[in-house]
């Protein structure tokens, strides 16, 4: 079975990856880095550990853009090593690809990841180190030299590689979020805050929270009409689901059930205004 590391500087993600990937049979263990520092570190000690060490690494999955060393850095250094792991790229890219197979990926999955895709380069990687694809396999390190890669899959149409969010809107008071290869609908009516996380958002419900991928500025402009709005560069609140508005020397935040929420300066003002109007309409 895989002894896989996978390597994205944005946690979530890297967790959700994480997630997907020992959710799969086939994957013995699957451990995180968090930059390229890490990345190296641990594969470094997995290639003193040997062939069938306890620290052995059969496949990196790696992000391409990240802080300091690329995703491609990592994988032309790994290069030099005389068995290195194989390497599947996973990104929001599609313009890296060419440079990826040049790099001998066994695959290049793009983001937001279905659970399908990924388990098809799993398939591969299993392939490549010489196990059918749901037999345990060797590490390439025992099996000799890397073998020649498969034709790769093309990526998918730009329209359908990188959808706004993981899965469309499925209608106008709904949004599709998908985790572990389970696409739930979100009732936008249950969503109590939004948090930004880079270029994704966390939808807070009362049920848990839901990661999709669009800006906070985006569900900004869209849910407005719907109530919501912007308290924080962080936090885009629902006006329904602030329980309390709080000012305590100069400082304003809102209570939103269990959590409380720092307001912005540039935002109290605005927010206390709509909420006299809303309180009074």
């Amino acid at each position: 079975m895989l002894r896989v590391l996978a390597v994205d500087d944005e946690k979530p993600l890297l967790e959700e990856l994480l997630y997907l990937l020992r959710s799969d049979p086939r994957v013995h263990s699957a451990e995180g880095a968090s930059d390229a520092t890490e990345a190296l570190r641990r594969v470094t000690r997995a290639l003193e550990s040997g062939p069938e060490g306890p620290d052995r690494i059969d496949v990196v999955f790696l992000d391409i853009h990240m802080a300091g060393l690329t995703g491609l850095d990592i994988a032309r250094l790994l290069a030099g090593f005389a068995r290195p792991p194989l390497i599947v790229f996973v990104t929001a890219h599609e313009g890296f690809a060419v440079q990826a197979f040049d790099l001998k990926a066994v695959d290049y999955v793009l983001k937001p990841v279905r659970p399908e895709r990924l388990a098809e380069a799993v398939r591969r990687a299993c392939a490549q180190l010489g196990g059918p694809a749901g037999a345990p396999v060797r590490s390439q390190a025992a099996a000799g030299a890397r073998p020649a890669p498969q034709p790769p899959q093309p990526p998918l149409s730009p329209h359908r590689a990188v959808p706004e969010v993981t899965v469309a809107d499925r209608a106008a008071d709904q949004i599709a979020v998908e985790l572990g290869g389970v696409t739930r609908f979100v009732a936008i009516a249950d969503i109590a805050y939004v948090e930004a996380q880079g270029d994704y958002a966390r939808l807070h419900t009362d049920g848990g929270s839901h990661l999709v991928r669009i800006p906070l500025s985006t569900l900004e402009q869209r849910w407005a009409a719907r109530g919501f709005v912007r308290i924080h560069r962080r936090h885009l609140v629902a006006l329904g689901r602030i329980d309390e508005l709080r000012l305590d020397a100069g400082t304003t935040s809102v209570r939103v059930g269990a959590a409380e929420l720092q307001v912005s300066r540039r935002h109290a003002r605005e927010l206390r205004d709509v909420l006299m109007r809303h309180a009074t309409g």
